[in-house]
């Protein structure tokens, strides 16, 4: 079997990315701090912002191709930590462009839905980036960068991602689904839309995108939803209750990072290469049932 890199293995997509992948690679998954085990993957601390022990793993494990979702994925803690953020985000970014343009090896990268400014949804490949905050800026360092490193690198920009909880990581579901159960008042967005996919159909995006992509790809989900809608889904699937939720507006919650109206992504390229991601619906049955 090929040897697949995944960086930040402990990560919520990175996670559900090697469960998908071991089927048909040999896995070697890094993480930094949340030490974890997953059956028939090989997990190794990895500080990637050291360039020296980055090019050691190369050397030491010679992958095929590389999955790179490792990142600093809070907006906020971006906003108010540029300069620790930035190292993860985009130099480590392009150093792992640069490191397999050096063996010409499949490099794939995870960006975000939040490289636009949410103005002029649904956003395609070619449509121009205009972050409103520091993650989505450097996200678009990062790209800009491995693509100028090493063009053929696969850009995946990802949307809201939600799933089961694994080991070192939440969706942005499980604090939803508990708060409900307490009976805590949700104040949730209805002016922010997104198109959400679950972490193993992001996972089997990215796989596609490995063996079929070279530069930018959506890889959204089909249903344009608001936090408030999506909540509301939920509810109606897991059977929760829903006297606790209330409709709020993005300017009604103070943050440190600045957010977009509506970056719905329109993913229909990675459509007609064959991802297929569910019905919001169907997703969420399938958790419940899993």
């Amino acid at each position: 079997m090929k040897k697949l890199l995944v960086t930040g293995a402990s990560g919520f997509l990175g996670w559900h990315l090697c469960q998908l992948a071991k089927q048909e690679w040999e896995v070697y998954g890094t993480y930094s701090s949340h030490k974890l085990e997953i059956p028939d993957i090989k997990l190794l601390k990895v500080n990637l912002t050291n360039f020296q022990e980055l090019k050691q793993l190369f050397s030491d494990i010679k992958p095929a191709a590389v999955i790179h979702t490792a990142a600093q994925s809070q907006p906020n803690y971006c906003q108010t930590h540029p300069e620790e953020s930035y190292k993860i985000n985009v130099t480590v970014s392009c150093n792992i462009a640069g490191l397999c343009a050096d063996t010409s090896i499949p490099c794939v990268f995870t960006s975000t839905d939040l490289v636009f400014d949410g103005l002029n949804p649904p956003y395609k490949e070619t449509d121009i980036v205009c972050p409103v905050n520091i993650y989505g800026e450097q996200k678009v360092k990062a790209e800009v960068g491995m693509l100028e490193r090493y063009p053929i690198t696969a850009v995946c920009r990802m949307p809201l991602m939600f799933g089961r909880e694994t080991p070192t990581a939440k969706s942005f579901i499980q604090p939803f689904i508990q708060n409900l159960k307490e009976g805590k008042e949700l104040s949730l967005f209805i002016d922010e839309f997104r198109t959400p996919a679950s972490g193993t159909t992001a996972g089997k995006g990215l796989l596609l995108a490995l063996e079929k992509v070279n530069g930018y790809i959506h890889l959204g989900g089909k249903e344009r939803i608001s936090r408030y809608d999506f909540v509301k889904l939920l509810v109606e699937v897991f059977q929760l209750p829903d006297t606790q939720i209330k409709s709020c507006r993005q300017q009604d919650v103070k943050m440190a990072a600045p957010r977009p109206a509506d970056v719905s992504l329109d993913s229909s390229r990675a459509f007609a290469l064959g991802y297929q991601p569910l019905p919001l619906k169907e997703e969420l049955e399938n958790l419940l049932f899993s």
